[in-house]
């Protein structure tokens, strides 16, 4: 069988607080635990896994999420994320797809949250 997707994993010196972050935002939770906060899975509401946070050194840059929510959501949204701990790299802008917002969460990653048209 060849190789398939299981999830995205991000490197964390603060596993806790990152996957807390991370639930918090896209109302995920947590269904697994490995060597105290070594390791730590998140799912949605159906179980499937979506987001894994492993002890380890946040490299940022290399990879990024993309977040989308409804257009008349997304200053909604941006401040939730913000008053979440996420941090604007770039001002919001709107682009011939939509909205979009750089940001990153509270160890450095970066991701994107969209809105499109």
């Amino acid at each position: 069988m060849a190789a398939r997707f299981d999830l995205v994993t991000l490197d964390s010196p603060a596993t806790d607080a990152l996957a807390a972050f991370w639930a918090r935002a896209l109302d995920l939770h947590e269904v697994e635990r490995e060597d105290g906060d070594r390791w730590i899975v998140l799912a949605d509401g159906a179980g499937v896994r979506r987001l894994g946070v492993q002890s380890g050194m946040t490299r940022a840059g290399s990879v990024h999420l993309d977040l989308v929510c409804e257009r008349d959501r997304f200053d909604t949204e941006v401040a939730r994320l913000v008053g979440l701990g996420a941090s604007v790299v770039s001002a919001a802008r709107l682009e011939p797809y939509g909205a979009i917002v750089n940001l990153v969460d509270p160890d450095g990653n970066p991701f994107d949250l969209c809105a499109y048209s």
